[in-house]
């Protein structure tokens, strides 16, 4: 179903975009190309999944899944923050443009992606006949459990 962390099952998915500062239509060329291989590279780093991702002109969208023991906002700062760092390394003709170190605008779009319908009917349904399974044993359960065994007996021959 999804992945695993030590006590944890999880599915994170998430579509993120962000602009250039000042939305200026920068990205092109190998800037473009060199973008997509800096973030996927420290994406690397954190374990987070790269599911799909695209450079415009003018914005980037980008298809993460992310462990449930990062933050969205603390991810997005981190690709943002150490994306322009070696950028502006690479590339000492942006910083011209960008005044400070900020080759990124300070906002974000993100929306989580979800299960399909259909998944999570499946899923309901399948933790249904769990629970039925489980409730056919509990029919066998000691009506009160501080008399122990001898006191179900003795109630149903009493009925």
């Amino acid at each position: 179903m999804g992945k695993t962390l030590a006590h944890t099952t999880w599915e994170c998915k998430y579509h993120i975009v962000w602009v250039p500062k000042n939305r200026r239509k920068v990205i092109y060329g190998n800037l473009r190309k060199d973008i997509g291989q800096i973030l996927r590279r420290l994406c690397e780093y954190k374990q987070i999944e790269v599911i799909e991702g695209t450079a415009c002109a003018d914005h980037l969208h980008i298809c993460l899944s992310i462990p449930p023991k990062f933050s969205v906002s603390t991810v997005v700062g981190y690709l943002k923050g150490k994306s322009t760092m070696i950028l502006f390394e690479k590339y000492s003709n942006l910083r011209r443009n960008f005044r400070g170190h900020h080759f990124w605008a300070r906002g974000y779009y993100v929306n989580t992606v979800g299960l399909d319908e259909q998944k999570v009917r499946q899923y309901i349904k399948n933790q249904q006949e769990r629970d039925s399974v489980e409730d056919r044993y509990d029919t066998d359960l000691i009506k009160d459990p501080f008399k122990g065994a001898s006191s179900h007996l003795s109630q149903d021959d009493e009925e």
